[in-house]
């Protein structure tokens, strides 16, 4: 069967069963492996379908992406742009690390950073930089989202309000075409709101599969940025807003 009826069919089964898996592909299509691999990296380059391991699920601009499923998307790239991230943050700062499996990546590259205060209301972040003796660890209280280790809701902002930190390394769901940070959960879209607020110096990390999605919930624009780190150009017409905006842009 050739790629032009296989595609329509492959999102149709996604639609059908929230995803597809390369072997299940494969086989019932009697192609190799590599092509299957092949079709779902057109499907998620154009959007239709999110790439995970072993396979891809629907792309949804309602509901985000399971967690463990995030964990997988795009990885080499966010070891990349946590291990350029954790570069500008110096020893002896106070940091916020918000909820996300990018925000983790830095987490994980401050292991060897002496003398951090991390505030975080991601148990995640946490537990990894328990690793580090170095780095004294508050935890911002608040309801605690199963799917993902994350504390959101009043209390947890009010908790953030009590700081002023040096750095915030957060992350978003997606972002629109004019520079807006987009989310799911409106608990999370007020702590990240206040998170930038408490900062002096707010580095946003995100990969460019968040270019493609979308998501209901406004966190903040661009413009409330200090450092944008990716690992893809982004479009000229948003490049020039950043420049407008100061917003400085490191593609790692």
């Amino acid at each position: 069967m050739a790629q032009g009826f296989r595609l329509p069919e492959i999102l149709e089964i996604a639609r059908q069963e929230g995803k597809v898996t390369v072997e299940g592909l494969a086989e019932r299509f009697d192609v190799t492996v590599q092509t299957i691999r092949r079709d779902l990296s057109d499907l998620a380059e154009a959007g239709k379908l999110e790439r995970v391991h072993g396979g891809a699920i629907l792309a949804s601009g309602v509901v985000n992406i399971g967690y463990e499923d995030r964990r997988s998307l795009h990885e080499d790239a966010k070891v990349a742009i946590a291990k350029r991230c954790a570069q500008e943050i110096p020893e002896n700062a106070s940091i916020f690390i918000n909820i996300g499996t990018s925000t983790e990546a830095v987490a994980h590259e401050l292991l060897r950073h002496r003398n951090l205060m991390v505030v975080t209301n991601n148990m995640n972040v946490a537990n990894i930089l328990v690793a580090n003796p170095d780095c004294e660890i508050i935890v911002a209280g608040g309801v605690l989202r199963r799917s993902d280790g994350g504390l959101v809701g009043n209390l947890t902002a009010n908790v953030i309000e009590q700081f002023k930190f040096d750095y915030a390394v957060i992350g978003c769901s997606a972002m629109d075409e004019d520079g807006d940070l987009m989310d799911f959960d409106i608990q999370e879209v007020g702590v990240s709101q206040t998170i930038i607020r408490q900062s002096r110096t707010t580095f946003l990390v995100s990969d460019h599969s968040k270019f493609q999605r979308t998501a209901p919930a406004r966190i903040a624009s661009l413009r409330d940025v200090d450092t944008f780190f990716t690992d893809k150009e982004l479009s000229p017409d948003l490049s020039n807003k950043c420049r407008e905006w100061n917003t400085r842009i490191v593609i790692a």
